[in-house]
């Protein structure tokens, strides 16, 4: 997945265009209406929980003068930014194939990350609609379908998006997962194969057809993978043509594109991918924005803790490839901050979790006042929205 965009485009705020407050996708409310994308390597429980904790916010009783006003917590879900997320992309062969404790390291969730749901990918109906089952018994909201991922090694397997070839087979698979499974069955998607194979509008139907709670439409092609600019015109067809939810995916890096996007589409939800490792806060931007009409940037400040609490979890969770993690995310994470390329640096060459947690440490306390305040309740509106903040306007 890369993590530039092809000369992304600037969009201004909307005028009176906002993310909608909720969807209800099945029997499940997402709330907002934010979705964060499923993404290989990416997001595992550890950056799930990250995110909707880096989205929370708190109603004030008496927000501070110059400060926006507290996001309502009506359009909230449990005070969070973040209304849905998705697990990585699971194998449903593999799935099906391995031990119930080894499932439990590709399943595992924790109570506050609800809603949430799994993805799956493969080509087998039956294969799928297996793990499927076990997505369910797990105790995951909903499940989707990957058919949208262009890497070759899924490709070949005539999975994620290499399945846009065979819209009969889609058929088949979108009825035998329905069966299967009484949670909302989702699919996420491409345009087509390339630009002679577009296919959104038909597969949006039989999705549809098919008895499937919503779909995700990501506005490139299989052949594009992520380059290019993603064409939001083909979103805006396919809310046409079916009456089912319809999330839009693609080129979201700020709450103006958010609002662009909905505003240009009419869809009923917006999926974050890229932008949420380089900016976890975007959910709870978008939320400030459709409550105020405005929304805080970070400072250097929420950077640092940002990373500290994010690398802090890792470790917790005493898997032995934390530290790839941790440097993993370093290029995501120092993105915007004043000298990152020496923080990654450092981390780069640091040989344990620890040693990495040291380096970004001492990188930031080269400034007293980038520490964090003793006081800081985590979770607080206090926490997130410091003061002294960057205030961006309508």
């Amino acid at each position: 997945m890369r993590k530039q965009w092809d000369n992304p485009l600037e969009h201004a705020m909307p005028e009176g265009a906002r993310v909608p407050a909720s969807v209800l996708i099945g029997g499940v409310t997402v709330a907002p209406a934010t979705v964060l994308a499923p993404m290989a390597g990416v997001t595992d429980t550890v950056f799930r929980r990250f995110i909707r904790n880096a989205s929370v916010f708190t109603s004030a009783d008496e927000p501070d003068a110059g400060r926006p006003e507290s996001v309502d917590a009506a359009i909230s879900n449990q005070q969070s930014g973040c209304g849905l997320i998705m697990t990585e992309f699971t194998s449903a062969d593999g799935l099906s194939r391995m031990r119930e404790s080894k499932r439990k390291r590709y399943l595992t969730f924790y109570d506050d990350e609800h809603p949430i749901s799994a993805q799956l990918f493969g080509s087998n109906p039956h294969t799928l609609a297996d793990a499927a089952r076990i997505v369910q018994d797990t105790g995951f909201d909903m499940v989707d379908l990957n058919l949208g991922c262009p890497a070759k090694r899924v490709v070949s397997c005539n999975g994620g998006s290499g399945l846009l070839r065979d819209l009969p087979l889609i058929g088949t698979i979108f009825e035998t997962v329905r069966a299967a499974v009484t949670i909302p069955f989702t699919v996420k998607f491409r345009l087509g194969w390339n630009d002679n194979h577009i296919v959104c509008v038909p597969l949006a139907k039989l999705a549809e057809e098919c008895g499937l709670n919503a779909v995700a439409l990501h506005a490139r092609t299989r052949e594009q993978g992520y380059a290019g600019q993603a064409r939001w015109e083909h979103i805006a067809e396919v809310k046409d043509a079916v009456k089912i939810p319809v999330i839009g995916n693609g080129d979201v890096r700020t709450p103006e594109d958010a609002c662009a996007l909905v505003a240009k589409t009419g869809c009923d939800a917006v999926m974050i991918g890229r932008a949420a490792p380089a900016n976890p806060w975007i959910f709870r931007q978008i939320a400030q924005y459709t409550a105020a009409g405005r929304y805080d940037a970070p400072t250097e400040q929420d950077r640092y803790r940002m990373i500290r609490t994010y690398f802090e979890m890792l470790l917790a969770e005493a898997l032995p490839e934390a530290p790839g993690k941790m440097k993993q995310f370093a290029s995501w994470f120092t993105h915007g901050v004043a000298g990152g390329a020496a923080l990654r640096k450092s981390i780069y060459e640091a040989k344990t979790g620890e040693a990495i947690l040291g380096a970004v440490e001492r990188f930031f306390t080269r400034d007293a006042s980038i520490l964090p305040e003793k006081d800081i309740v985590a979770g607080s509106a206090k926490a997130f929205v410091p003061a002294g903040c960057l205030l961006v306007e309508n």
